[in-house]
C-alpha cells in the first residue's frame, strides 16, 4: 500500500547559470552555493518568484527563469517561513549546508514555469 507523499510546493528564481546547473543535475537539484551565499532562499508563491526572475535576475544576467518544485513537509518543518519585506514576500531561509539535505527532499522534478529576458526561449 503506497502512502501519500506530504509536500510543500515552491518557487525559485534562478539566473541562466544556475539554470545550466540544475539541468547538469536532471532537473533534480539545485547547485551549491556560492561562499558568499551562505543561505539558500526558495519562496511560497509563484507571484513572488515572478517578481524576482524578471525585475532582478533579468538586469543581472539578461535573462530570469522560476522554477517549481515540491518538497517535503517534513524536511520543511524544521524551518519557520520568513518575511523579507512585503506580507506577500514569504520565502524559506535554508542554511548553504542543508541543501544537499533539501535537494533529497525534492520530490520529482524541478521545472521551469516562466522565463524572461533574452534567454527566455531557451528555458526547458
Amino acid at each position: 500500500m503506497n502512502k501519500r507523499l506530504d509536500t510543500v510546493t515552491l518557487w525559485r528564481p534562478v539566473g541562466p547559470k544556475e539554470l545550466k546547473l540544475i539541468e547538469k543535475s536532471g532537473m533534480r537539484a539545485f547547485p551549491p552555493r556560492l561562499p558568499e551565499q551562505p543561505i539558500f532562499y526558495p519562496v511560497l508563491s509563484e507571484a513572488y518568484a515572478v517578481q524576482i526572475a524578471r525585475d532582478w535576475n533579468v538586469p543581472a544576467s539578461g535573462s530570469g527563469f522560476v522554477t517549481r518544485f515540491d518538497v517535503l513537509k517534513s524536511f520543511l518543518d524544521r524551518y519557520q517561513v520568513e518575511h523579507a519585506g512585503s506580507k506577500a514576500h514569504l520565502e524559506y531561509w535554508i542554511p548553504a549546508e542543508d541543501l544537499p539535505e533539501f535537494n533529497r527532499a525534492i520530490v520529482g522534478r524541478i521545472e521551469v514555469t516562466a522565463a524572461f529576458g533574452r534567454d527566455a526561449n531557451l528555458a526547458g
